[in-house]
C-alpha cells in the first residue's frame, strides 16, 4: 500500500479540472442530509420527558431510512467519478441509487453503523478499529451484488486485514485540513470530503489490486 501523502496526491490529481461536480454532488448531500435531519428532530422537540425520548429514537430511525442510502449513494458516486478519469459531470441522478436496491443497501449499511455503535459503547478503540474493518462495505456492495449484510460487512473486513492501521493514517492525515474547514466557518469541507472521499477509493482500489494477485499467485502455485 502507498503512503498517506501519496493517496492525497493522487486523489487530488484524480479531480484536478474537474473539482465543481465533486463539490456541488458534496453540497447537494449535505443539504438534503441536514433537512431531513431538522425535518425529524423538529417533532421530537414538541414532546417532553420520556415522550420526547421515545419519539426522537423513532425518528432518528426514519431518518436513517433517508440518509444512510443517500451516504451510500454519495460513496459510490464518487468512486465512479474517480475511476471515470475522463469524466467532469457526476450524474446527481446517482446519490439516490441507494434507494434503487433500498433494502440491501439500508440493511447492510445500517448493520455496520450498529456494529460499530456497539463496538465503540465497549470502549472507543475497539469502536474505531471496528469502523476502519467495516469501511470498505459501501464499496464492496457496489462491486460485489452478490453480497449484502454480514457477507459484505465480512469481506470488507477479510480486505481491511492488515491494513487498517495504514487506513486510519491516511485519515488522520487530514486533520490539518479538517481544522481548515473550520476555520472557513465549515465552507472548505465541500473540497476536503470529496477528497477524502477519493483518497479512500484510491485506498480500496488497491486494496482489490493486491487481493487480486494474492490470488493470481496462490493459483499459480497450485499449477
Amino acid at each position: 500500500m502507498k503512503t498517506s501523502s501519496a493517496y492525497r496526491a493522487q486523489s487530488r490529481a484524480s479531480l484536478s479540472n474537474r473539482w465543481g461536480a465533486a463539490v456541488i454532488a458534496t453540497l447537494v448531500y449535505f443539504v438534503i442530509s441536514g433537512v431531513v435531519s431538522a425535518v425529524f428532530s423538529a417533532p421530537a422537540n414538541a414532546f417532553s420527558g420520556m415522550a420526547s425520548e421515545g419519539m426522537g429514537g423513532i425518528l432518528t430511525i426514519l431518518a436513517w431510512c433517508i440518509t444512510l442510502p443517500l451516504s451510500w449513494g454519495y460513496s459510490i458516486a464518487i468512486l465512479d467519478y474517480y475511476r471515470n478519469s475522463e469524466c467532469t459531470d457526476i450524474p446527481f441522478g446517482s446519490l439516490f441509487d441507494g434507494f434503487k436496491q433500498y433494502m440491501r443497501v439500508f440493511g447492510t449499511t445500517f448493520l455496520y453503523t450498529i456494529y460499530t455503535f456497539l463496538w465503540t459503547l465497549l470502549l472507543i478503540v475497539p469502536g474505531i478499529i471496528k469502523m476502519l474493518s467495516y469501511s470498505m462495505t459501501p464499496y464492496i456492495l457496489k462491486d460485489r451484488p452478490d453480497l449484502s449484510y454480514d457477507a459484505a460487512i465480512e469481506e470488507s473486513m477479510r480486505l481491511m486485514e492488515g491494513h487498517k492501521m495504514a487506513y486510519f493514517k491516511l485519515l488522520f492525515s487530514y486533520i490539518g485540513w479538517i481544522l481548515v474547514c473550520i476555520l472557513t466557518l465549515g465552507i472548505g469541507i465541500f473540497w476536503v470530503q470529496p477528497w477524502m472521499s477519493a483518497a479512500s477509493c484510491a485506498f480500496y482500489e488497491d486494496l482489490v489490486a493486491e487481493d487480486k494477485a494474492k490470488n493470481y499467485q496462490v493459483i499459480e502455485s497450485g499449477m
